[in-house]
């Protein structure tokens, strides 16, 4: 360093001092100064307790999900008449960012997405004023049912997974839910807890079969039978009752607890005078009780092999340390082990974002410490160790100021907040150093002077500059927290802490560095002379400036200087086109889980997607770098912040299907998070395709969760112009290079056959009371096992229809009785047409086409209740289905 010729007594006295100089006078023999920085550091080690961690920033996404039923409609009826009526009625909301919707048979899900930064409380009270306020967008009398109104947001995104499974063959998933479903209770109890709900395993439930011989006998319909179901699991209260000085509340009905209280309900009464007797519904049907019939399935898979399973997921209360809701479900889930959850039945921890929240703190706090420690090591090796030490207090009260500062702006202590400070590490000393550094050159500069004396004149000095640079970073730095979209919020807090960071480094450098070296500097020593490496420093320097200074030689010098950089800039920029440089917007970040989505054709069976779904994991569990993973067939995995974003939780159908992989811990593998999905990905896509599927690999994305990196979307007012374009787009898509994953929201028409009732001929065959409660049907199951038989109520013929498995086994026609045949002969225009063959598991039609008198459509209505009963017989085969068609 050239040091310049040291000003003379009198400038050293009559120099006007600047604001910074006044600040430093003013502190120096302050003592709030010590105060002010114990203080400081106090606020520092508050906010590092009290502010909570968290797996990701914690930002406002607010979304909603609105489900308007409407019982019965085609697509294009809840698209015409619910869906678009709908969208135009919730686009009217002030802050909204995208309204869209889906329309299903039944059933409209118009979704409703605010910018990003509009308060949850206020989005969802907007949405249901906007919503009660305009009930009139769809007629009352339409058969539209109430809107059912579901808002998310970050705080919905599980922080704990638990996985319940057992290798006993004895126990089943129903057991394994019951086990989870005792467990939520428990954990319900953890302060901090917000919803705790399981996945996976049947639900209990009461079957009721139908016997149809006898609820012939009894004269019962199924209609009666299902009234007092209803009827039956009621309780009102009724009055009360004052008596003996009290009262005594009344209620009237029962609940329905068990099969035991299902059988013993009342049907209707039978017979006339005294010999009237109650039907019971176990006097016409059979009552199970046990697990549903599944429409989804969850399994926990190793390289060992699959289990079944269930998972139990559970998040946590806005403002609520993840870290301690998830470090205090863990010990209570340990202390129920062998009561509430029973031997055999293995828990694995399949999601912990508390855990990993503090493990990547506790690593950046660290790498925030070594940062610092090498700044203070430069230091020292330049000024000494004083000035070390003094710039060392500075950058740590600085820190703790700042996360005092985050805490209080709202933030939490998250990889990007964090990353924010070491970011600013490199600018928050500079304060610091030059105010130490130029103290340090005005004691050589004045040897006679007193600490207290030179102290502000030296920070006065470099004070201008010092805020200069300072306000230049802010500026360069705090429009990065204006950008719009998902990227601004998320990124924010490295443009606001280092800006916070920036402007506290100022004021720790005017107030406490001046003190901290009045007290801890030493007094020059005037006879000691320049160190070997300032005299080798000042040589350098000495012969390398006056080359580009000089009149003479140094504007060649000066060019020549100007074309180096221009080509170094130039080398530099072609580093990426040559593709030596990969230009990202954010690095992969090494995680420990990834996730692989599944999507069947429309109608294809849960049992179908648990199929491929085991061929996949069956994959996936050869990659030694898979600690475990789970499989969730017809029902959707623990969310994450990408799938809250892409609208995973909706994922429950038959056709769909999610994988959840877990790879073991980052020091156990060479290999990033990364290069083992991008590993797995051809063997993945290839069983999804072999299957009729499609299969990708999902990571989790390591800044803010998009719909996809590339997403086009297709507007335009006719469906099938769409959906031609969106095909051809698809195709440019699949055959550029480089991009895998490609996929589309139209789905596939699945097949479906549409029952028609002819209300004129069903008018001949009874009374329209009788026509919308009876199910006159024309199609009979042929069962494979079990005879179809059903006695003729009328005594005057008392023959059995049977449907033999020998005339099925021979391909033969059905041959009726001669009662029926009979029956047929009655009729004024008979019109009977053989059955098809009766080949195992088909149906055979019999059509009935007369003309009827009064009577003799009495007498084929009767026929065609047998052939009801025939039917509703079949219900009970292994399948539990029963296809009704209205005749």
């Amino acid at each position: 360093m050239l040091d310049a010729a040291p000003p003379s007594a009198e400038n050293f006295r009559g120099t006007a001092l600047g604001i910074s100089g006044r600040i430093a006078r003013l502190f120096l023999a302050s003592r709030m100064t010590p105060l002010l920085a114990i203080v400081a550091f106090l606020l520092g080690m508050f906010a590092v307790l009290v502010t909570p961690r968290e797996e990701e920033p914690q930002i406002d996404v607010t979304m909603a999900d609105v489900f308007i039923p409407f019982p019965g409609a085609s697509v294009k009826d809840v698209e015409s008449l619910v869906a678009t009526p709908a969208e135009q009625v919730l686009s009217r909301i002030a802050g909204m960012d995208h309204v869209y919707s889906v329309s299903r048979p039944g059933m409209a899900i118009v979704t409703v997405q605010y910018e990003v930064g509009i308060k949850f409380q206020e989005a969802v009270l907007r949405l249901y004023d906007t919503i009660h306020s305009h009930r009139d967008w769809v007629s009352p009398n339409l058969g539209v049912g109430e809107p059912i109104i579901k808002p998310r947001g970050i705080d919905d995104v599980p922080i704990v997974a638990l996985t319940f499974s057992t290798a006993d063959p004895q126990r089943s998933a129903h057991e394994l839910q019951q086990v989870a479903r005792a467990t939520e209770i428990e954990l319900k109890r953890i302060p901090g807890t917000r919803d705790v709900s399981t996945i996976g395993g049947p639900d209990r439930a009461v079957r009721v079969l139908i016997d149809a011989e006898r609820m012939a006998a009894f004269g019962v319909t199924p209609q009666e039978l299902m009234g007092a179901l209803q009827a039956g699991n009621t309780r009102q209260p009724a009055g009360s009752l004052v008596a003996g000085n009290g009262e005594v509340l009344v209620e009237t009905g029962t609940w329905l607890e068990n099969a035991a209280d299902v059988r013993r309900l009342i049907v209707a009464v039978r017979g006339s005078g005294a010999g009237r007797k109650p039907v019971f519904v176990g006097d016409v049907a059979r009552v199970e009780e046990g697990p549903e019939t599944p429409t989804r399935y969850v399994w926990h898979g190793t390289r060992e092999g699959q289990s079944p399973a269930v998972t139990l997921q559970l998040s946590k209360k806005p403002g609520v340390n993840a870290a301690d809701v998830a470090d205090a479900a863990m010990r209570r889930v340990n202390t129920l082990k062998g009561t509430v959850i029973p031997a055999g039945v293995e828990i694995t921890v399949t999601r912990n974002y508390g855990q990993t929240a503090t493990e990547k703190a506790q690593k950046l706090i660290g790498k925030l410490v070594f940062a610092t420690a090498f700044v203070v090591l430069l230091v020292f090796f330049a000024l000494g160790k004083r000035e070390a030490v003094i710039v060392g207090a500075a950058v740590t009260l600085t820190l703790a100021a700042t996360l005092f500062a985050s805490w209080a702006w709202g933030f939490t202590l998250n990889r990007v907040s964090l990353f924010a400070l070491i970011f600013s590490i490199g600018i928050l000393v500079d304060d610091a150093i030059v105010v130490v550094e130029n103290i340090h050159r005005w004691q050589a500069l004045h040897p006679g002077k007193t600490l207290p004396e030179i102290i502000p004149h030296a920070v006065d000095e470099v004070g201008g500059p010092t805020i200069l640079a300072t306000f230049t970073v802010i500026a360069a730095l705090l429009p990065m927290a204006f950008v719009t979209g998902l990227m601004g919020p998320y990124m924010s807090p490295i443009p606001i802490n280092s800006s916070m960071g920036m402007a506290i480094s100022l004021v720790v450098a005017f107030v406490v560095t001046p003190w901290l070296a009045a007290k801890l500097m030493k007094v020059a020593d005037h006879h000691s002379e320049p160190s070997k490496l300032d005299a080798k420093i000042a040589g350098f320097f000495g012969s390398l400036l006056p080359r580009f200074l000089d009149e003479r030689t140094g504007a060649a010098a000066r060019r020549k200087l100007y074309i180096a950089v221009v080509v170094a800039i130039l080398a530099s920029v072609s580093l990426a086109v040559v593709k030596l440089v990969v230009l990202k917007m954010l690095p992969f970040d090494n995680k420990s889980e990834f996730q692989i989505i599944l999507d069947m054709p429309v109608g294809t069976p849960v049992e179908q997607t648990a199929r491929v779904l085991t061929e996949i994991g069956a994959e996936i569990g050869k990659v030694t770098e898979v600690a475990d993973y789970q499989v969730y067939a017809g029902t959707a995995a623990p969310i994450n912040f990408n799938g809250l974003v892409r609208q995973y939780y909706l994922r429950a159908s038959p056709e769909l299907g999610d994988i959840q992989v877990n790879l073991v811990d980052k020091q156990h593998r060479s290999r990033q998070s990364h290069e083992i999905a991008v590993s797995v990905r051809d063997a993945v896509e290839a069983i999804g395709k072999k299957h009729g599927g499609n299969a990708k690999v999902v990571e989790v994305p390591p800044g803010p969760p998009v719909l996809a990196p590339i997403v086009a979307e297709i507007y335009g007012p006719d469906e099938a112009g769409r959906i031609a374009v969106a095909k051809q787009v698809r195709d440019v898509f699949e055959k550029t290079k480089d991009l895998v994953a490609i996929d589309d929201s139209v789905s596939e028409d699945a097949p479906r056959t549409v029952l028609a009732v002819l209300q004129g001929k069903a008018a001949l065959l009874g009374s329209r009371s009788r026509i919308s409660s009876r199910p006159y049907v024309s199609v009979l199951l042929a069962p494979t096992r079990r005879r179809c038989a059903t006695r003729a109520p009328s005594t005057s013929c008392r023959c059995t229809f049977r449907c033999r498995p020998s005339a099925r086994a021979a391909s033969m026609p059905c041959s009726h009785c001669a009662c029926v045949q009979a029956m047929a002969s009655r009729c004024r225009f008979p019109n009977w047409s053989k059955c098809a063959s009766c080949s195992a598991r088909k149906f055979f039609i019999t059509r009935i086409c007369c003309r009827l008198s009064m009577s003799s459509a009495t007498w084929v209505a009767r026929l065609t209740h047998r052939f009801t009963a025939c039917l509703t017989r079949a219900t009970s085969w292994p399948a539990r289905r029963c296809r009704r068609v209205g005749y």
